[in-house]
C-alpha cells in the first residue's frame, strides 16, 4: 500500500510539472505580447513602441521560456522582486506575481477568495451525493418499476436544462417572485464573522448545485448498481440467505461506487478550482468569478494563478480518487 501511494504521488507531481509548464508557455507565447496590458495601464499617454519594449525587458518576455519559468517557480517558493516601470515591488512566497490592476499580490487576493469558493464547492459536493446516491440506488433497486421510469425521466428534464438557466431562473423566482425569507440575501459571508448568515447567504447556491448536479449521479449511480446486483456474487449471496440490505449496501454498493468515485474526483476538483455561473448569479465573489473577471481585463497574472490553481486542484482530487479506489477495490493497488 505504501509503495502505491509514493508512486501515485510521484505520478501527480510529475503531471503538476508538465502542467505548469504548458499553461506557463501558453500565456508567454501568446497571440499578444504578455506585457501589453501593464504598458497600457501604466502609461497615461499611448504605449508607443519603446515603452513595450521597456515593460517586455522589465517583466523578462524577452528572455527564455525555460529561465523565465524557473525563476518564476523560484519565486513561489522563496519570492522575489518583481519591477513594474520606475517601481521595484516585493513579492514574498509563495509568489504567483502581482496584478496588473492594483499592483497586489496575486496569491493574498486568490488567498482571500478560497473561502468563499470552497464553501460553495464542498456544500454543492455534499448534497449532490446525499441525493443523487440514494435516489440512484433506489432506481436499480425497482429496475424496470414506474417507481424507476418516473425517477429516471424526471431527472432527464432537470439535466437537459443548461445549468446557467436553471440557477438562473431559481435565482429570480426564489428572490425576487417569491422573496423567501432568509435566503433571498444571497453571497459570501465569512463563517467566522457570522455563521447563521453564512448559511442562510449560501443555501440557494447549494440547492441549486446539488439539486442539478444530483441528477447525473443519480444516473452513474443507477447504471452501476444495476450491473453490479446482475453479478455472480451478488446472485451467491443472495443464495445465502443474507439480507437484502445487506446485500445490496454491503456489497453491490461498494463495487458499484468505483465509477461514481472516478467522476466525484475530476467535478470536485474543477468546484474547488471555481464555480463561475453559481458565483456570477448567487453574488459570491470566489476564484471562478475572479478569473473570469481578469480575463476581460487581461490581468494575466491572475488568469495564470487561475488555471494553475485549477491544474492542482484537479490534479489532487484525482489523487485522492487513487487512494479511495485501492479502499474500495484492493485489485487496483495489487495491481
Amino acid at each position: 500500500m505504501f509503495a502505491y501511494i509514493v508512486k501515485r504521488l510521484l505520478a501527480s507531481v510529475l503531471v503538476l510539472g508538465i502542467v505548469s509548464l504548458s499553461i506557463f508557455a501558453l500565456f508567454f507565447y501568446g497571440p499578444e505580447n504578455p506585457a501589453q496590458p501593464v504598458c497600457d495601464r501604466q502609461t497615461s499617454n499611448r504605449c508607443n513602441p519603446e515603452r513595450l519594449d521597456r515593460y517586455t525587458e522589465q517583466l523578462g518576455y524577452n528572455n527564455n521560456m525555460f529561465s523565465e519559468y524557473g525563476h518564476y517557480m523560484a519565486g513561489i517558493v522563496t519570492g522575489r522582486e518583481i519591477a513594474v516601470g520606475s517601481q521595484t515591488i516585493q513579492c514574498d512566497a509563495p509568489c504567483l506575481g502581482i496584478t496588473f490592476a492594483t499592483q497586489e499580490s496575486v496569491w493574498s487576493q486568490l488567498k482571500d477568495r478560497l473561502p468563499a469558493t470552497f464553501s460553495v464547492a464542498f456544500g454543492g459536493a455534499l448534497l449532490y451525493l446525499a441525493i443523487g446516491i440514494p435516489i440512484g440506488v433506489a432506481a436499480a433497486r425497482r429496475r424496470g418499476t414506474v417507481t424507476d421510469k418516473a425517477l429516471v425521466s424526471s431527472f432527464l428534464v432537470i439535466s437537459s436544462i443548461p445549468y446557467y438557466l436553471f440557477a438562473l431562473i431559481t435565482w429570480l423566482v426564489v428572490t425576487i417572485a417569491i422573496q423567501v425569507p432568509g435566503i433571498s440575501d444571497t453571497g459570501y459571508f465569512p463563517l467566522t464573522d457570522n455563521p447563521a448568515k453564512w448559511f442562510s447567504g449560501l443555501i440557494l447556491a447549494w440547492l441549486c448545485l446539488g439539486i442539478f448536479t444530483s441528477t447525473a449521479y443519480t444516473r452513474y449511480t443507477r447504471g452501476a448498481m444495476v450491473e453490479t446486483l446482475g453479478e455472480d456474487y451478488i446472485r451467491t449471496a443472495k443464495a445465502k440467505g443474507l439480507p437484502p440490505r445487506t446485500v445490496v449496501y454491503r456489497h453491490a454498493l461498494r463495487s458499484a461506487l468505483v465509477p461514481v468515485v472516478t467522476i466525484f474526483g475530476i467535478d470536485l476538483g474543477v468546484l474547488l478550482a471555481g464555480t463561475i455561473f453559481t458565483e456570477r448569479i448567487f453574488n459570491i465573489y470566489g476564484i471562478g468569478l475572479w478569473g473570469l473577471n481578469a480575463v476581460g481585463q487581461k490581468d494575466l497574472p491572475i488568469v495564470e494563478a487561475t488555471a494553475l490553481f485549477t491544474a492542482i486542484m484537479v490534479i489532487s482530487a484525482n489523487l485522492v480518487v487513487d487512494l479511495v479506489y485501492s479502499v474500495l477495490d484492493p485489485r487496483v493497488r495489487l495491481g
